[in-house]
C-alpha cells in the first residue's frame, strides 16, 4: 500500500463518521483529489481481496471503515458496540415521509400522518436524522425538512437515491399467500380412496 493509502486508512479507522474525499485530501498537502481517489480504491481492494473483518464503505457522501456484516451479530451480542435508542412508530413514519417527500413542510407531514408532528420533528432533529433544508414560498414561509447525513450513514446509503422505490415497497409489504403443494393434495386424495 502507498503511504497515502496508509494515512487515509489511519484517518478512517479513527473517525467516528464517514469522511469525505475533501476532508481526506487535507491530510496531505501534496495529494490531489485524484490521488485520494486512487488511494481509496487501493484501500478498498486491500480489504476486499484479503481476509479482513472490516471493509471500506462509501456512505453518506464519504467513506468509513466498518465491521463486515457477517461479524456484526457476534459483536453486538458481546456488547462491544453502542446502539442508539430505537425510534418510535411515529418517528419512523415521519422519517419515512421526509425521506420520500423531501423537501417537505410540517403541514404536509401532518396531512399525510393525520396527527401533529411538532414533537416528533424536534426529536428527529435532536438525533441528527433530519435537518431544515430551506423555506417554502407558501404563506408564512414554513420550514422545509430533509434527511441528514446521519440518516444515510445509519442506513448504509450513499445518497437518498439509493432508497427503495415506492413500487418496490408496495410489493415487499404485500402479505405472503401460501401456495398449496399439489403433490400433498394428490397424496391425500389417493389415501382417501383406499
Amino acid at each position: 500500500m502507498t503511504p497515502l493509502a496508509q494515512l487515509l486508512e489511519a484517518a478512517l479507522f479513527s473517525a467516528s463518521r464517514p469522511l469525505t474525499p475533501e476532508e481526506l485530501a487535507t491530510l496531505d498537502a501534496e495529494a490531489t483529489f485524484a490521488d485520494v481517489r486512487v488511494a481509496l480504491e487501493q484501500l478498498r481492494e486491500h480489504y476486499d481481496f484479503e481476509p479482513h473483518g472490516v471493509e471500506l464503505l462509501e456512505l453518506a457522501g464519504g467513506y468509513q471503515i466498518l465491521t463486515r456484516p457477517m461479524y456484526a451479530a457476534a459483536i453486538e451480542r458481546a456488547h462491544f458496540s453502542v446502539r442508539a435508542p430505537k425510534l418510535t412508530a411515529a418517528a419512523l413514519e415521519t422519517l419515512a415521509v421526509i425521506a420520500y417527500r423531501q423537501p417537505v413542510g410540517r403541514a404536509e407531514i401532518e396531512e399525510i400522518r393525520g396527527v401533529s408532528a411538532g414533537g416528533v420533528l424536534r426529536s428527529l432533529q435532536e438525533r441528527g436524522l433530519i435537518e431544515v433544508v430551506g423555506r417554502s414560498d407558501a404563506l408564512g414561509r414554513p420550514l422545509l425538512y430533509g434527511t441528514a447525513a446521519l440518516f444515510l450513514e445509519l442506513l448504509g446509503l450513499r445518497d437518498v437515491a439509493d432508497l427503495p422505490r415506492s413500487e418496490e415497497l408496495t410489493i415487499a409489504l404485500q402479505p405472503h399467500r401460501a401456495v398449496p403443494d399439489v403433490g400433498d393434495e394428490a397424496a391425500a386424495y389417493v389415501e382417501a380412496e383406499s
